[in-house]
């Protein structure tokens, strides 16, 4: 496999994940139209954003994590937001996971939610084990998880295409028409994972810009369809986890996605803590897969794990933080970076200040739902 083909394969495996499976039910509740606007525009965001993290490391020498980048570029302030950012949405993340598949399991072998706190802790062990073998693991596990995602969503659609209503696609709620926003933020998230990338392709960097171009329309893609199957079959009657819905195999499918997803951010998380925070593996390691065992167990027992507000809320804090880190990064990078980059994406400060505000509003929004 080439190495350009391995990186976007990385990059989609690092993006999908539980996100995918919060989609349908929040764009369920703003209608499939004002959601699909949403998303696409989410997604051309994001894209413009997962570019200029692909030239801030190009253009700076040495090994680096966001983390390193924004100490680089932004101080000693800019690296402790960046942490707080990255940090907070890896285990938003990871725990989004552990609830997601631990729900996943319990239904898919004892069709009722009664066993997900221990599946949970299952699938915890398991890939945290896996996670120790690190950018190994992640290079074989890649190709044939995100390889299976795509092949299980064509079996998937070509079964329940004619299941579709119509009605269910036309529906407006212009009264919910941000709520989409943190879960398809969230699930568009793969900014850690880009520094990854840029490791595996080593001499071959041109092929960043059209790694990030394919594996963010390849994403985007696959949430459209997915999000008109599960809305088209399911209307307003859709679930928080959409997948639980639509029978087994759609719930095998969220746990692939969600396997290989936990996988990148584990692995992208403990080498954040060894490069620029000097930690050994084993201390990274113990960090990384501790913490959100920790906080899967808290929000199970107070029965909190909400899974569309751990998501929603994941997504617009962390992702709004880094993404407004990263438009300030690029500008200095550009005035300051020490490589010529394999490519250069132009700077727009009336662009920049308009997506900073949209993502202040979009956090603000949330903040002010999850009380």
């Amino acid at each position: 496999m080439s190495k350009t083909l391995l990186a976007t394969l990385t990059i989609i495996g690092a993006t999908m994940g539980a996100g995918m499976l919060g989609i349908p039910y929040v764009i369920a509740k703003s209608g499939f139209t004002l959601g699909l606007i949403l998303m696409i525009f989410i997604a051309l965001v994001i894209l413009l954003i997962n570019l200029y993290i692909g030239e801030i490391a190009l253009r700076t020498k040495g090994t680096h994590q966001l983390t390193g980048y924004a100490e680089k570029y932004l101080g000693q302030k800019g690296r402790i937001l960046m942490t707080l950012s990255v940090f907070f949405g890896v285990y938003a993340a990871l725990v989004a996971y552990l609830v997601a598949e631990g729900e996943s399991l319990s239904y898919l072998i004892f069709n009722t939610a009664q066993y997900q706190v221990y599946l949970g802790i299952l699938f915890w062990l398991i890939l945290s084990v896996i996670g120790w073998f690190g950018l190994k693991a992640l290079e074989e596990g890649e190709e044939v998880g995100v390889t299976f995602i795509l092949i299980t969503i064509i079996s998937i659609v070509v079964i329940s295409w004619n299941k579709i209503n119509p009605a269910n696609l036309s529906q407006i709620n212009i009264n919910q028409v941000f709520t989409p926003f943190g879960v398809v933020l969230f699930a568009f998230l793969g900014f850690s994972a880009i520094p990854e990338v840029i490791r595996m392709l080593k001499q071959q960097k041109t092929g960043l810009k059209k790694s990030l171009i394919a594996a963010n329309l390849i994403t985007l893609i696959i949430y459209i369809i997915f999000t008109i199957v599960v809305v088209g079959t399911k209307g307003t009657s859709t679930p928080p986890i959409a997948t639980l819905a639509l029978g087994k195999p759609f719930i095998f499918l969220g746990m692939i996605t969600m396997l290989t997803a936990y996988l990148v951010h584990t692995n992208a998380l403990i080498d954040t803590l060894r490069f620029d925070f000097k930690k050994s593996r084993k201390e990274a390691w113990l960090i990384v897969v501790l913490v959100p065992l920790a906080l899967f167990l808290i929000l199970s027992f107070l029965k909190i794990a909400a899974f569309t507000k751990i998501i929603g809320f994941g997504g617009a804090i962390s992702g709004g933080l880094a993404a407004i880190l990263i438009l300030f990064m690029v500008k200095k990078a550009k005035a300051q970076g020490e490589e010529k980059p394999a490519y250069s994406i132009p700077y727009s400060e009336i662009l920049t200040w308009i997506l900073i505000i949209l993502f202040v509003l979009g956090a603000l929004r949330e903040i002010i739902n999850l009380i």
